[in-house]
């Protein structure tokens, strides 16, 4: 028998006409916590269970071996490449905590489900779309911010930091995501609305609209506890409509018009240095073309390199990024990403031991699967970064001549 004393853990209850909710703060990599809610499950007075998963995240959880039939290609062709691989590194700093603690991610809410099923409660998913999350993130970042987002992502799995367990339950008294996440951007202001505050008005709305909608009196929702505060205050204070909060909070930002239009407005410049330096001479326009060539297709190709590509690979981010960077709608990426996977076909075991594999350095580079993605993003990094040099560097030679 368990000597865990759920009353301990942060809790917060609130009453939604005649539904009374029990908010339970926990921490997701927490022994404690999921003794908590085995604990309040136990005791026989809930009627229905709410859990900070959304339906992607649930099926998941119920069904472990998802990763191994993810389709990579529909993954490039889709542009999914940035949400997947955030998606696993994220995934691969939360096991890596639970590693150091023999405990999987999620035991709380796992142990919610699992309570739920046996007493044959209703399981009331209540968080946002994990992609739908992280493309607010994403756009909630400048542009030149993206990358170094990324890169903190994978700066927290090549850490070897240890963290006490008594860190973790602390955690209960902030916000572990925030907290998470300051490991990986140094611009933690700038995600905390559509990590943390618009999460918090989320699942508030969705627990009203499911109190609405069913019978319930008496809920436990199993929350970080880092949601506990936000979420209570707007099951008291946010009377706008419910329905049209969650459109409003399950939509994507659209890219700005200077996002959408700066690509193809670099094209035009770039070649109309092209047109200026051929009706110069022909001698100039031919070294500019080198220039671009050299400097666009050999950054593309270190990043192919960097990923440790096929050698073929390698070439072909060699040649195709000077062409596919004056084509905006075709990154270099998506050739490269696709040539690898042609090359170096994952195995099965590859999408086996995707979990594993990414809390390590050296498995992102081992596995093929995330090999492919690492290939994908650094040559389109370097694609990126060649087109402004290039650019610079023809103009440049334009001004000189």
């Amino acid at each position: 028998m368990s000597s865990t004393n759920a009353a301990e853990q942060p809790q917060q209850t609130v009453t939604l006409n005649k539904t009374r909710i029990t908010l339970l703060g926990t921490a997701h990599v927490s022994r404690v916590s999921a003794e908590s809610v085995e604990q309040l499950l136990g005791s026989g007075e809930f009627d229905a269970v709410a859990v900070e998963l959304c339906p992607s995240r649930h099926n998941a959880m119920l069904n472990p071996d998802q990763l191994s039939r993810m389709d990579l290609f529909q993954v490039i062709k889709t542009g999914k490449v940035f949400t997947v691989t955030a998606s696993l590194a994220l995934g691969a700093f939360q096991q890596r905590l639970a590693d150091q603690f023999g405990i999987e991610p999620g035991a709380e809410m796992r142990a919610a489900v699992h309570a739920a099923q046996e007493q044959h409660l209703p399981v009331l998913l209540i968080d946002r779309e994990i992609g739908v999350t992280l493309k607010r993130v994403y756009r909630s970042v400048p542009w030149w911010q993206r990358f170094s987002l990324l890169g903190g992502l994978f700066a927290s799995v090549v850490s070897r930091e240890t963290i006490e367990e008594e860190q973790i339950e602390q955690l209960k008294e902030g916000d572990i995501l925030e907290s998470t996440f300051a490991h990986f951007a140094e611009e933690a202001p700038d995600l905390y609305v559509p990590l943390i505050d618009e999460r918090d008005r989320y699942m508030a709305a969705r627990l009203r609209q499911e109190c609405e909608a069913s019978e319930c009196k008496n809920v436990l929702a199993v929350i970080g506890a880092g949601h506990l505060q936000g979420i209570a205050r707007y099951l008291q204070e946010d009377h706008d409509d419910t329905s049209a909060t969650l459109t409003t909070l399950d939509q994507v930002p659209p890219p700005g018009r200077w996002t959408k239009r700066l690509p193809w407005i670099i094209v035009a410049i770039i070649i109309a240095g092209f047109v200026f330096g051929f009706s110069r001479s022909a001698e100039l326009g031919w070294s500019l073309v080198a220039e671009w060539v050299v400097i666009n297709g050999g950054l593309a190709a270190f990043g192919a390199l960097l990923a440790a590509a096929h050698p073929i690979t390698i070439v072909s981010a060699f040649l195709a990024a000077p062409l596919t960077s004056l084509n905006p709608a075709i990154g270099a990426g998506m050739v490269t990403g696709g040539i690898e996977m042609a090359l170096r076909k994952p195995r099965v075991g590859d999408f086996d031991h995707l979990r594993s594999d990414t809390t390590s350095l050296r498995g992102w580079w081992r596995n093929r699967v995330t090999r492919v993605l690492l290939v994908f993003l650094f040559s389109t990094v370097g694609s990126a970064i060649g087109t402004y040099l290039a650019g610079f560097r023809i103009f440049d030679k334009l001004a000189g001549s």
